[in-house]
């Protein structure tokens, strides 16, 4: 049974945290750049698609996004903060696109159309912890679809500093520390085959692959590959 309360509560607690971060969002995010450029090449989006920004935030993403699935493709960004949305709202404008929707909702609420291409969440652990949203995006999609995912991580037990970092950056942008070991897990656990790529240590990760053709909830066997160690050097190789 769902808790609306609790559900409601950390609803509350993200729109308050972003609500003070709106206006130097953009900035609080430039050195993290270099993931989010890879984590949309690893939605192979092609011209024409469509592909959801859960999280959207100002609208960092979408040019990137729109410039993926061109002219004849379409970009449906969400994000619950008003105050975000206003700020992407006004990307929009500027930029002149009209390929771009942007929607003020909690993510497991947002109007999504049937059948998209893509999904792609870029920092936002809270919308991946919750089991109505990632259930309502992939109800969403194309079997198949591609879907990106990217954030902190905790690293191994005995680079405790670096999971000090992990925590302190975390409390400014997450609302609860669950799932914060393996963020992307709830995916897998609705049948997505991932890879995971990390950098820094381990303490961010790049998470990539599809839906199954037919859903069918899995296992975490459906993770490829989760190794730190192994991760590392292919990632340096996207961050020079």
């Amino acid at each position: 049974m769902r808790d609306d309360s609790a559900h409601s509560g950390g609803h509350d607690v993200s729109r308050a945290m972003y609500r003070w971060r709106a206006f130097s969002y953009d900035l609080q995010l430039a050195p993290y750049e270099f993931i989010r450029h890879h984590a949309v090449q690893r939605l192979q989006l092609q011209p024409g698609q469509r592909v959801f920004d859960l999280g959207c935030g100002t609208g960092m993403s979408l040019d990137l996004l729109r410039q993926a699935v061109g002219e004849q493709g379409h970009v449906i960004a969400v994000d619950q903060c008003p105050e975000m949305i206003a700020l992407a709202r006004s990307r929009v404008s500027q930029a002149g696109w009209t390929n771009v929707e942007l929607v003020c909702a909690a993510v497991e609420d947002a109007p999504l159309p049937d059948a998209a291409d893509a999904a792609f969440f870029h920092l936002v652990h809270d919308i991946l912890q919750s089991p109505q949203a990632v259930a309502h995006v992939l109800r969403h999609l194309k079997p198949g679809a591609r879907l990106a995912a990217t954030g902190l991580k905790w690293t191994a037990p005995w680079l405790a500093p670096w999971n000090a970092l992990v925590g302190l950056f975390a409390a400014q942008s997450i609302s609860n520390f669950d799932g914060l070991a393996a963020p992307w897990q709830p995916l897998v656990d609705h049948g997505a085959e991932l890879q995971v790529e990390t950098v820094l240590m381990g303490t961010l990760y790049v998470a990539s692959g599809t839906v199954p053709p037919i859903r069918q909830p899995r296992s975490s066997h459906a993770l490829h590959a989760v190794d730190d160690g192994a991760a590392r050097p292919a990632a340096n190789a996207y961050r020079a």
